[in-house]
């Protein structure tokens, strides 16, 4: 595994992003506008799937916010993953960042299952389904932006 870290930290995107002040900052920037998508566009749907807003029907909700929070967990992916590659033997071993993306994959994971499984409007889901889903979605979403949050106070 050490061996890969520092493949990726020897490519030439990591080692132009190490040496590139704007470059990495600009990448930091798409990371977190990318989360803010997310983020900005998960919870408001989960508060709705736990019954705020009532009068506001749920499918254009669903079609407006699904494809945001998309576009964004994209966008933080991609730079997440260019920040990473900087440092990834470092990064690596912080168990926050651990953290962090096993609660990003259950969270993508709950949403594609949950949209599969019951359509992409959800209409054929249950309400004790929704609210089951929009409290595990909340703690992962929440959790992995905490998480990435300490990343920054625990790497060396």
């Amino acid at each position: 595994m050490e061996a890969f870290l520092g493949t990726l930290e020897a490519t030439a995107v990591a080692e132009t992003l190490r040496g590139a002040r704007w470059g990495y900052a600009a990448v930091n920037t798409a990371h977190i506008f990318g989360i803010a998508l997310l983020v900005g566009a998960i919870l408001p749907l989960d508060l709705h799937l736990l019954g705020l807003w009532r009068s506001v029907p749920r499918a254009p909700l669903v079609r407006v916010l699904v494809p945001v929070a998309a576009t964004g967990l994209a966008i933080a992916v991609v730079a997440g993953s260019l920040l990473f590659i900087v440092r990834a033997r470092e990064y690596a071993g912080i168990e926050f960042l651990q953290a962090k993306l096993a609660l990003v994959t259950i969270g993508t994971l709950a949403a594609l299952t949950l949209h599969r499984r019951y359509g992409f409007l959800l209409e054929r889901a249950g309400r004790s389904t929704l609210i089951r889903h929009a409290l595990l979605s909340m703690s992962c979403w929440i959790g992995a932006l905490v998480c990435g949050r300490l990343i920054a106070f625990a790497a060396p």
